[in-house]
């Protein structure tokens, strides 16, 4: 019994031995097959209108400011507006006292009733010496002086209805009316105070409704700039820091290019109908020069630099990357446009591109937003 048991186990073993070996085999197969791909973010390439933007830092100026003095000397006597009110054309701002140039208007209007009555008596005793001397009862010497005088006399009253004139309009100063609509500032002088003709500012008002924004671009996109302003009206986006946008239009390009900074200035004109933006801001501005329409677009993280040039890692559908060089057109809010070597529907690589080769085994994430 022990001798047959020990001639099967002989005859047993070199199968046990031939299905470890198949099993040791499988298992090393199944490891290479379930090792892991090197982790990894890709998006897919999208056929979609591609904005091309020029993009820097604006600021926003009023439409118009105006500094509102007094054209006369005298005492504000009234106020009437609240600081940083809204104001209309036409609206009561101040009163300067105006009792000093009522009477100098009443003495003026008097002086020339005065003038005007010598200078009819005058016009009357011209008239009279005129028909003694065709009798010969004046002399012509004596005539003449009178038509002198008569003249002078004339000459007094023009001058006494430009004085009055010249008071009624120092009347009309001493009310100071809103010339534009607008939002006025703080108020600079106080009632009661003695303001000085042309010298002293009473407040600030300034149009926001419509307002401009100014910003600069570099000299070498003045042609472009120039070509597309030609054919037609450039879009303007005017974007705030704590949130809102602004639409407007490119209205002016400067004659000169600032030679320190080798920019040109431009301002862009907004509606500005909700005041959103206000004199003084600085705004993110975005000038539209075109539209690409159904370009090739990836993610700008997806580019990267080589010896040869541009090239992406696209995903195959074998889990693996290729390097492919690319073309790139142009960038707008972290894209670019891929003029070739990427076809709409394929997944490029956006993070992780440092530890991949041509046929490496990725692990591939969806990228979000």
């Amino acid at each position: 019994m022990p001798t047959t048991i020990l001639n099967r186990m002989r005859r047993l073993a070199p199968l046990a031995l031939m299905l470890l070996a198949a099993c040791s085999s499988g298992g090393g197969a199944a490891e290479r097959h379930a090792e892991p791909g090197v982790p990894v973010v890709a998006a897919r390439a999208v056929q979609e209108d591609a904005p091309v933007d020029l993009r820097a830092i604006g600021t926003v100026e009023a439409y118009s400011t105006v500094t509102v003095k007094s054209q006369i000397e005298g005492t504000l006597a009234e106020v009437h507006f609240s600081e940083g009110q809204e104001l209309h054309h036409g609206d009561l701002l101040f009163v300067i006292d105006p009792r000093p140039f009522e009477a100098a208007l009443h003495q003026a209007e008097a002086n020339e009733a005065r003038d005007r009555a010598q200078a009819e008596n005058a016009r009357v005793e011209v008239g009279r010496l005129g028909r003694l001397l065709k009798s010969g009862i004046v002399s012509e010497d004596e005539y003449d002086r009178m038509r002198a005088q008569s003249q002078a006399q004339e000459a007094a009253v023009a001058a006494d209805r430009a004085a009055a004139e010249q008071a009624r309009i120092n009347l009309t100063y001493t009310r100071i009316s809103s010339p534009i609509d607008g939002r006025i500032g703080r108020l600079l002088v106080h009632q009661g105070n003695l303001v000085k003709a042309n010298d002293t500012t009473l407040a600030v008002i300034n149009q926001l409704r419509p307002i401009y924004v100014s910003f600069a671009v570099p000299q070498q996109e003045l042609p472009a700039i120039r070509r597309y302003m030609g054919e037609r009206a450039l879009d303007v986006r005017a974007s705030l820091a704590a949130g809102g946008n602004a639409d407007g239009t490119l209205v002016f390009v400067n004659n000169t290019v600032d030679q320190a900074t080798g920019t040109v200035l431009l301002k862009a004109l907004f509606p500005n109908g909700d005041e959103t933006l206000w004199p003084g801001q600085f705004v993110d501005v975005a000038l539209r020069l075109m539209v690409v329409r159904d370009a090739t677009v990836i993610p700008a993280s997806a580019v990267q630099t080589g010896q040869q040039g541009k090239y992406v890692f696209v995903v195959t559908a074998e889990g693996t990357v290729e390097s492919r060089p690319v073309h790139i057109g142009e960038t707008f809010d972290q894209h670019v446009v891929v003029q070739d070597g990427v076809a709409p529907g394929e997944r490029v690589v956006t993070e992780g591109q440092l530890r991949l080769a041509p046929g490496t085994r990725v692990d591939v994430k969806e990228a979000t937003g």
